[in-house]
């Protein structure tokens, strides 16, 4: 595991190293890079939304707009490469589960051509549960915001 240095904020973490820690993969793998990592304590997620990606042939072909619940999945995915960050190669791979999701809000659409900053925060950890804040901006406009728990699979 890269160690962070003093001032803390790691290098970003590229696609092909996030593939070797979170198990997701196209179409559900949401999160093209990480950056301003924070081992056990941040990190932001870069999404870069893209017109060929499968969900806008149905929502909607006359104004795609990213699911709401895609949107949530790109910061789940943003904490799991914190998790595994945080915790070393041990856990690389293994399912982080959601527990719960609350206080969920989407307050402005995002779409092909936009690029999602997926801000998530651990506000605590207790064994292999794990409680995040998310936040996306795009162009530092607020877009969506939840808190959420997950688990740490041991399969």
């Amino acid at each position: 595991m890269n160690e962070a240095p003093a001032g803390g904020v790691m290098d970003a973490i590229d696609i092909n190293r996030i593939m070797a820690m979170i198990p997701h993969r196209y179409p559900m793998l949401l999160i093209d890079l990480v950056v301003d990592i924070v081992p056990g304590e941040s990190a932001v997620g870069i999404k870069n939304v893209t017109i060929n990606e499968p969900q806008f042939q149905g929502h909607f072909p006359q104004r795609p707009v990213m699911p709401g619940v895609l949107i949530v999945e790109a910061m789940a995915q943003t904490a799991a490469v914190l998790v595994v960050q945080t915790l070393g190669a041990e856990v690389e791979g293994k399912l982080l589960y959601f527990m719960s999701i609350d206080n969920c809000r989407f307050r402005r659409p995002v779409g092909p051509g936009d690029v999602m900053h997926l801000h998530v925060s651990k506000e605590r950890a207790k064994g292999k549960v794990w409680k995040f804040r998310g936040t996306v901006y795009v162009d530092e406009i607020l877009c969506s915001e939840a808190s959420f728990m997950a688990m740490l699979a041991d399969e």
